[in-house]
């Protein structure tokens, strides 16, 4: 049974206790005993199997956002993998025009050809810290993301993740639901739309810094942007990202705030060490 049909049936259930509800008060006066008992054991039993229902959704709903998750630290690793290959046959071709200039004492022309191939270069080292493939092959993933929307992505990092205390594929989830989110946001500028995904450590904690120049958070929107079900967006499936979020963390005793002014908006993620 899929989420939709889960959440009509939950409805119809709704519908009928309300029903229920009308007939026990009609009949509170007029009805025999025994009737109003069973109405009672009725209504109560719809009532219960409504919130199994509810749970059985929820919890539907979180295994398929895990899959999804799953699914897509796999593609990514994937992706990372065919640009590797990529990157390293391009890069003989490159040696060997770089040497033929050279060759041909055309050094500033040899200077000018190598320059966007070593930034080109950089940027994939900089995803390439962390001791986690998954990891490694997300903020590829997202800076790749970032070309193809034209948005500036800023990745530093400064720890390798080691002895973080989460599966590989949870830190996944979590820092792409914040990454996309601040994709989300910058599609409202029309022009210099940067995003900085910034890692790092203390002694009990790793930390994660991402923030983007994109427009400032609402007030009354701040405080319940982690709360299950509320979004700003009316597509089906909104509302769910930044609560999943949350408790994935607190499950390992993390935490994540957020704070938005005219300047940026920055997510603070604390994951401790094992």
């Amino acid at each position: 049974m899929n989420l939709k049909k889960i959440i009509r049936l939950s409805f119809l259930i709704n519908i009928l206790q309300i029903l229920l509800i009308i007939v026990i008060i009609f009949y509170i006066n007029y009805a025999p005993s025994q009737d109003m008992f069973l109405l009672l054991y009725g209504s109560a039993g719809l009532t219960t199997f409504n919130s199994m229902l509810a749970v059985v959704s929820y919890y539907f709903l979180i295994a398929r956002e895990d899959r999804k998750d799953v699914q897509e630290t796999i593609q990514n690793l994937e992706n990372l993998n065919a640009t590797l290959r990529e990157q390293r046959h391009d890069y003989l071709n490159h040696i060997q025009v770089i040497y033929g200039l050279m060759e041909l004492e055309e050094f500033e022309e040899a200077k000018h050809y190598m320059e966007p191939v070593y930034e080109d270069l950089l940027k994939v080292g900089k995803a390439l810290k962390t001791s986690h493939p998954a990891v490694n092959a997300l903020l590829q993933a997202k800076m790749q993301k970032g070309q193809n929307e034209d948005v500036s992505v800023y990745l530093e990092v400064k720890s390798n993740l080691k002895d973080i205390s989460m599966e590989p594929w949870e830190l996944c989830k979590v820092l792409s639901n914040v990454i996309d989110n601040g994709f989300t946001a910058l599609m409202q500028k029309e022009n210099m739309r940067k995003l900085y995904i910034d890692i790092g450590e203390d002694q009990a904690n790793y930390s994660f810094y991402i923030y983007n120049n994109g427009p400032v958070i609402p007030p009354d929107v701040l405080p319940n942007i982690f709360i299950q079900g509320f979004s700003t967006k009316k597509e089906e499936g909104h509302g769910m990202g930044l609560a999943i979020v949350k408790k994935t963390l607190e499950k390992v005793g993390g935490s994540i705030q957020v704070d938005s002014n005219v300047d940026k908006t920055c997510f603070t993620i604390l994951v401790p060490k094992v």
